[in-house]
């Protein structure tokens, strides 16, 4: 066997010569994505961090009683938001914020479309489904070296690398909910004359909306998740606590900026599920 290892593939040196080719030749093309996501961070942080925290605060309360209708969760939602600004995290909770409205509004623009196609192109969603493993079962440190290379130090690194780790919830559970519509609904919008389009548009789309729904949900926990990661690349926001605290084997630390992002988490997760229509 001795051979075989002596005369192994080198996957890993052609990974490096596309990433090469793409520095030397992409390099205007990422600049300009790189300022374009930044921009888009820096308006959300904007929006978060000039009000004063309290306006921020019950602005957030009301956008989780509006969408869930429950006072309850609106209740837990400022008291969540109190007890974040009470452990001195509020600027890096803004920047988390920012960073995973982003990364979800970018990877729910990709994904949604994406996943229309892979649900009426089988072939489509052939070629996809491994390339769709490969970025969820990947150590997600493997895609940070290019995106560190191709567009620096800072949040759009950590942007990119959260985008590619959570966009494939979305794809999937488009083409899911595309696919489960009831034949008997397409037939009887066809059979009435309505075009491929209208059929999207009026009857899979409404149907598959739950599961769109919690393809945002989950896009939304899966950012969240990669604060820690991003702030290896310099990204802001709850995770660069956690990481000093590992670094300085602080407990104090690490389990204040922990909490914090298990209490955002919660939050979100609560307002946004109220899209599928319940209140659990």
């Amino acid at each position: 066997m001795d051979w075989l290892e002596e005369n192994r593939i080198p996957i890993g040196m052609w990974a490096k010569l596309v990433v090469d080719w793409l520095t030397t030749n992409g390099y205007w093309f990422f600049r300009w994505l790189s300022a374009v996501f930044s921009a888009v961070i820096d308006g959300i942080l904007w929006v978060l961090e000039t009000p004063h925290p309290l306006v921020v605060m019950a602005a957030l309360t009301a956008i989780s009683f509006a969408l869930r209708r429950s006072i309850p969760l609106a209740l837990f939602t400022f008291l969540g938001l109190l007890f974040i600004f009470n452990q001195g995290y509020w600027k890096e909770t803004t920047q988390t914020l920012a960073l995973v409205s982003a990364s979800t509004f970018v990877s729910m623009v990709i994904g949604i479309p994406v996943g229309i196609a892979a649900a009426r192109r089988e072939w489509l969603y052939s070629v996809l489904r491994p390339i769709l493993d490969l970025m969820q079962t990947l150590p997600s440190f493997v895609y940070l070296i290019p995106a560190l290379i191709l567009f620096g130090l800072g949040m759009v690194p950590g942007l990119i690398a959260t985008v590619i780790f959570a966009i494939p919830a979305p794809i999937r559970l488009t083409r899911l909910g595309i696919i489960s519509t009831p034949g008997a609904l397409t037939e009887a919008a066809e059979a009435f004359g309505a075009t491929p389009s209208q059929v999207l548009r009026k009857v899979e789309l409404p149907y598959a909306m739950p599961q769109i729904m919690t393809g945002l949900t989950q896009t939304i926990m899966l950012s969240l998740s990669m604060v820690v990661i991003a702030a290896l690349v310099g990204a802001d926001g709850l995770g660069v606590p956690v990481l000093r605290a590992l670094n300085t084997v602080n407990v104090a630390r690490g389990f204040d900026s922990g909490l914090c992002i298990v209490v955002l988490a919660i939050i979100l997760d609560r307002m946004f599920r109220t899209a599928t229509g319940g209140n659990t």
